[in-house]
């Protein structure tokens, strides 16, 4: 889901406070699912899911940059927005090490058993 979609959808005419209460709602929805999918994954061995954790990270930044929202609403949702953040970060794959560009331009070219018979 982009960040600019979920601005416009926040942006949208709503009754009252109903909109920040849809939001609120979601949150917990797709919290809840990370719960009950981490739980079942870690008896699978799958581990909980980094795609639904961004995507709750995404919610809660956005409902951190509305300007109308409930000040301790917003501090809360920045505060664990971060926390979010980083157990994506920590979900993510590590980096796969390569050797250097270099190093792999000038390796030695591995001969054939064939060629030195043929000499």
């Amino acid at each position: 889901m982009d960040d600019d979609f979920l601005d416009e959808q926040l942006r949208a005419p709503a009754a009252g406070g109903s909109q920040h209460m849809l939001m609120v709602a979601s949150l917990l929805h797709l919290m809840s699912h990370y719960t009950v999918n981490s739980a079942g994954g870690r008896a699978r061995g799958d581990g909980p899911c980094v795609k639904l954790a961004s995507v709750i990270e995404r919610h809660l930044n956005a409902l951190a940059r509305l300007p109308d929202a409930d000040p301790v609403l917003r501090a809360t949702c920045e505060q664990l927005g971060a926390t979010w953040a980083a157990l994506v970060d920590s979900g993510m794959p590590a980096p796969v090490a390569r050797r250097p560009l270099l190093a792999r331009i000038l390796r030695p070219v591995p001969r054939k058993e064939g060629a030195a018979l043929a000499t």
